[in-house]
């Protein structure tokens, strides 16, 4: 069961996102990523956001990891490629089961021939919920007017990671989701 949580949530988001991520990406293939040199960042109309202050350590993320991949970002409206992302925070149910003992069924020749059966053991579950949080990023061609790049994250939650962790996973997983970026041509 999932259920949406609150942009309050967000900055647990960007707390965590890192190696183990589940990351996925699409691309248009007809585009030519070699004639993209600049970018505009944009808002999604109606997409979550998160606070400030994480929308900015995002953004920086971002920039720093498309400089690395020959892109300017620029203000100006004329750029080649719109750039923009969405956060969410989902809850998941995760169940832990735990046993102790052992079971046995009937051994060779059942009870009444001299078999074995097995002693007694319990076994414990508990349920707990999880978040996972998710990024999205999106680059939308500015004179077609169209999606030509994708990229998502997800990634179970550390609430308790200190602010110097959030930002450097921050940094790895924003490395990771612009991995491939241009896409190669085949």
């Amino acid at each position: 069961m999932k259920k949406r949580l609150g942009l309050a949530s967000a900055f647990v988001l960007v707390a965590s996102i890192a190696p183990a991520q589940d990351v996925g990406y699409n691309f248009d293939q007809q585009a030519d990523f070699s004639k993209y040199k600049t970018y505009k960042w944009v808002a999604v109309k109606d997409g979550e956001q998160p606070n400030e202050l994480v929308a900015k350590q995002i953004a920086d993320a971002i920039d720093r990891q498309l400089a690395t991949k020959g892109l300017t970002k620029t203000d100006s409206d004329t750029a080649d490629l719109y750039v923009a992302y969405q956060v969410a925070v989902d809850q998941e149910k995760q169940m832990t089961t735990f046993s102790t003992g052992y079971g046995m069924g009937p051994g060779w020749g059942g009870r009444y021939y001299g078999g074995y059966y097995g002693g007694g053991g319990t076994t414990t579950a508990t349920t707990s919920t999880i978040n996972v949080g998710t990024v999205a990023i999106d680059m939308y061609d500015r004179e077609a007017k169209h999606l030509v790049w994708r990229r998502m994250a997800s990634k179970q939650l550390d609430p308790k990671a200190k602010p110097e962790k959030r930002q450097k996973n921050l940094d790895k997983a924003m490395e990771k989701l612009l991995k491939n970026y241009p896409p190669k041509k085949k």
